[in-house]
Order: structure tokens, then C-alpha cells, then sequence
């Protein structure tokens, strides 16, 4: 197989709106990753950085400024607004427990009752028709800030020790384990993104429409039996998921 040889680089082409995107990618990572604290440097420190013109960071500056990640005011310069908190997608792990030495995670439970199990519900629990389940649903604070809207449906053994048990200071993972002696094993997951309806936005301090990070989680004991599907909207102006990943050997590497 011949491959071309390309002797010169292909330039960057685009609309002064795709560099300003390509800067602010860079500065948000910087952000996020806790790299830029206080005061961003100067735009035309910025321009330099990225080799670009000054109103190019002017329009990458206004993209995290919508996204409410920093605040920009005369003779004070471009702060940090707002600190978003990691949610590791590497690891089975509650939101008590990601976020431990950020500060204190509390749960206003707004629900925490028996219910006929909906169709698809039973179906990926693993139980007959018209068999109850346990139903939690949980508003999550870091402090006083509303981070999550959780809905979880529980296999009907389980889930009914669960309701004897502290469901306002307490991950659910944590009490699954104590209930069953088991421990967790493996989840299934499936993220996207979606907007806020009018009762989830004031719900969770947001406003109508703003971007939500939609977790659905099917979570199994050690043993494999699945006791645990959540529905977990997420404030996505203040959670970031992470995960490392690893590559399996490609097929064309082992023939």
C-alpha cells in the first residue's frame, strides 16, 4: 500500500469564531483543572500565549464569561467566577464520596417510598411485572449549593431496608452495602446532555433551559444481580465527569 508523503503542514483555516473557540477549549481545561486561580492574565498576555489577535481572546474570554466560568469588570480584570467539582467516570463511587474534602454533602429527601416498578423499570431490575420497587428521590447540596436531582428506583428486599436507614447524610451505595453485605460491582451507564425543564431549573437554582448532565446508572452487587437504577440530573455549570481511559490492542496488531 503506497502512502502520499505531504511535504507542508495544512494551515489552520476558519472564522475568527473558530479560534476563539479553539482558546477558550485551552483556558477552560486550565480553569477546571484549578491551573488559573484569581485573575486571568491579560489579553494581550493571552493573545501572545495563543498567537492570536487581542479580539480573538476577547471573544474566547466572552464564551467562559456565557458559561458563567469567570466575571471580566473595568480596572479589575478577567476572576474566576465559578469552581466546578470532578465526578470520576473510573470509578463506582457516590457523590459523598467524590466529593470528600470539598466540603459536606447533604440530601433533601423529597421522596422515599414503595411503588408498582414502571415497565422498563422492571425490566432492567430484573423483576416480574407489576412488582414493587423502592423509589428515593434526593436533592443534592455540596454546602448549600444544589448540585444534583437524583431518582432511584431499588430492588423491593433491598431497598425496603434502606428506608430504616439515614438517607439525608448517607450514600445510597454505602447503605446497599451495609443492607446486603455485599459489595458493588459493576454499573452501566450512559451520560448526555439536556436542558433544564422549568421544574428541575428551579428545582436545582438554574435557569430554565440551562444545560444538565443526565446520568443513567445500572448498578449491580458483586454478584452481578442489578439492585439500583438512577436517574441523576446534574448542574452542569458546576460538575465535570472525568475518567481515564486505556485502548485495547487493535485488531490489526494481533493477527
Amino acid at each position: 500500500m503506497q502512502v502520499s508523503e505531504r511535504t507542508e503542514p495544512t494551515p489552520i483555516r476558519g472564522q475568527r469564531a473558530d479560534r476563539a473557540r479553539r482558546v477558550a477549549d485551552i483556558l477552560r481545561h486550565q480553569i477546571l483543572a484549578g491551573a488559573v486561580e484569581g485573575t486571568l492574565p491579560g489579553e494581550q498576555e493571552l493573545a501572545a500565549e495563543h498567537d492570536t489577535s487581542r479580539n480573538t481572546v476577547r471573544e474566547a474570554l466572552a464564551l467562559l464569561r456565557d458559561e458563567g466560568l469567570i466575571d471580566r469588570a473595568p480596572k479589575v480584570g478577567t476572576r474566576v467566577a465559578a469552581r466546578k467539582f470532578d465526578h470520576g467516570l473510573d470509578a463506582l463511587l457516590g457523590l459523598q464520596e467524590t466529593l470528600k474534602g470539598h466540603g459536606t454533602v447533604r440530601n433533601e429527601v423529597r421522596a422515599a417510598t414503595t411503588i408498582t416498578a414502571p415497565p422498563a423499570v422492571a425490566r432492567r431490575l430484573e423483576l416480574a411485572p407489576g412488582d414493587k420497587v423502592v423509589y428515593i428521590e434526593r436533592l443534592r447540596f455540596l454546602a448549600d449549593l444544589p448540585l444534583s436531582l437524583d431518582l432511584t428506583y431499588l430492588a423491593p428486599d433491598v431497598g425496603a431496608e434502606l428506608l430504616a436507614h439515614d438517607l439525608e447524610t448517607t450514600d445510597v451505595f454505602v447503605l446497599l452495602e451495609q443492607v446486603t453485605g455485599q459489595s458493588l460491582g459493576a454499573a452501566d451507564l450512559a451520560l448526555e446532555a439536556v436542558a433544564a425543564d422549568p421544574h428541575t431549573a428551579t428545582t436545582l437554582d438554574t435557569p430554565a433551559g440551562a444545560p444538565l448532565l443526565m446520568l443513567e446508572r445500572l448498578t449491580h452487587l458483586d454478584d452481578g444481580r442489578p439492585v439500583d437504577l438512577e436517574y441523576i440530573r446534574m448542574r452542569g455549570d458546576r460538575i465535570t465527569m472525568r475518567g481515564s481511559l486505556t485502548r485495547s490492542t487493535p485488531e490489526w496488531k494481533v493477527l
